[in-house]
């Protein structure tokens, strides 16, 4: 063995204390520095003392980790209070002696900015708080309180380092909130200098849509992710975007899965779209995407298969209404709970709380099938790039637990072979649906664009919606390019 390969063997990496948090311990490489101080800057309703809180309440609850919580601003009761709409029982834990929560009173009006003042009677106090219930985590909200009389840059910046340093010495996994500065990082622009991992929290307000942005300013000693990541705070807490994996080490199931539709199984090998893969239907209006949906649907659920359905146009009733015309009964499925449909505006709230939202049903309902319709109604709540962010997790997500999932997008007139999501290049199927135009009369063609990993058609077939349910030509109208003009 090589000295360089003794020496990287030898090497101790940092050790990481887990949030709990859903998707902060992936962007952070498996949590927050252990042992060392975190500095969580923000300005005020940005989510610093929920995130410090669920970092302590994870940590008793997960972790085996008692912590300890010093509030320079509210009580005990007012925390406990706060908290308790997320499912957080402060007190019980406390009685378990999983948890310390003291309230520091400090009175500008006592501070007397000398030479000789400290934070030694903190040190003391604290001190006791972790060794009485054996702490491994602590928080500190919020640090502007502790010295707000201090104006003396050399004493701030002295007694900074000597908190820092005495929350290293004692072992604990610290988190310290700070309000934000006028320019400034934070208050005194000072702290983000002597913490070991400084995590900066944003809300924002754009076009009316709430947003709130996390971004890990630095972290020494580990890579971590250095984008702005969106964040929510819901009924469960934080939940960091994304909130999937962020590589590319999905299953590929050898699987197939019949799209309802014998003639459209036929075009793909015969035996319809890999199971687990993303398949897209994309076409303008009144090109029967929303059908093709549904007969996949009604397919999966007769070989007794859970489907989620996201509707993001039209109600449950009338799903079940029109594709009852078209022979497609649905109705049954539903009664069943093979079938569940979730309806929701895209303005109902932002892009964020419609993933975690989908997130959160997808890991309650455990689906095999999973239907997006239609995706481009996003646009009315962010922009193409959001929007293709947005897609593009879900799909992470939804590749990852190996589910089968089906998107509907609409196309522009003149452009059929162009998504307007922007995602075509993560979607394993493409199906493009086209309006033909034949002596004053219309009629529908199909086509499979693209199909990875599979032998499938290049033929444009017509089909046709009638009470007896799609019916696709057996025939393909390229033979007929002289009478349609596809363009």
């Amino acid at each position: 063995m090589t000295p360089a390969k003794q020496t990287k063997k030898q090497l101790k990496l940092l050790s990481k204390a887990p949030t709990g948090i859903p998707g902060m311990d992936e962007i952070t490489g498996g949590g927050l520095p252990q042992g060392r101080p975190t500095l969580v800057a923000g300005g005020a309703g940005c989510g610093k003392t929920l995130f410090a809180m669920e970092f302590l309440v994870n940590g008793a609850i997960q972790y085996d980790e008692p912590g300890v919580f010093v509030s320079f601003e509210e009580n005990a009761d007012e925390l406990a209070q706060n908290v308790a709409s997320l499912g957080f029982d402060l007190k019980k834990l406390g009685k378990q002696k999983k948890l310390i929560i003291d309230h520091v009173r400090v009175e500008r009006s006592e501070i007397e900015e000398t030479g000789d003042y400290d934070l030694e009677g903190l040190f003391i106090r604290l001190g006791y708080a972790i060794d009485s219930i054996g702490a491994k985590r602590v928080v500190l909200d919020t640090i502007e309180v502790l010295f707000s009389a201090l104006t003396n840059q050399g004493i701030l910046r002295a007694e900074l380092q000597r908190l820092f340093r005495w929350l290293k010495d004692k072992g604990v996994s610290a988190v310290i909130t700070a309000e934000r500065g006028s320019g400034t990082m934070t208050r005194f622009g000072l702290e983000e200098y002597v913490a070991d991992c400084v995590i900066l929290l944003d809300h924002r307000v754009n076009e009316q849509m709430s947003t709130r942005r996390l971004r890990i300013v630095k972290y020494r000693g580990t890579l971590h992710g250095t984008n702005e990541y969106p964040f929510l705070i819901t009924k469960n807490g934080i939940s960091v975007l994304p909130i999937t994996s962020l590589g590319l080490d999905h299953q590929a199931p050898a699987g197939r899965v019949s799209t309802g539709i014998k003639e459209l199984d036929d075009m793909l090998g015969g035996k319809g779209y890999f199971r687990g893969s993303s398949i897209l239907l994309s076409g303008t209006a009144g090109t029967g995407k929303s059908s093709l949906a549904a007969a996949f649907v009604d397919a999966a659920c007769r070989r007794g298969e859970h489907c989620l359905y996201f509707a993001f146009e039209e109600s449950a009733n009338q799903i079940l209404r029109n594709m009852q015309s078209i022979g497609i009964g649905l109705a049954s499925h539903v009664k069943k709970g093979l079938l569940t449909f979730h309806v929701a505006r895209p303005t109902l709230y932002g892009l964020e709380m419609h993933l975690v939202t989908m997130h959160d049903l997808i890991q309650y309902h455990k689906p095999e099938i999973v239907v997006l319709d239609p995706i481009t109604d996003f646009f009315a709540v962010g922009s193409s790039v959001e929007v293709k962010s947005a897609i593009t997790r879900i799909i992470d997500f939804l590749k990852t637990n190996q589910i089968t999932s089906l998107f509907i997008s609409y196309t522009e007139e003149g452009t059929p072979n162009e998504s307007v999501v922007g995602v075509s290049s993560l979607i394993d199927t493409w199906i493009s649906l086209r309006n033909l135009e034949n002596r004053g009369e219309r009629q529908r063609g199909l086509y499979v664009l693209k199909s990875r990993g599979m032998a499938h058609s290049n033929q444009i077939r017509s089909f046709e919606l009638t009470d007896a349910g799609i019916k696709i030509g057996a025939l393909d109208l390229a033979g007929r390019r002289a009478e349609f003009n596809p363009a």
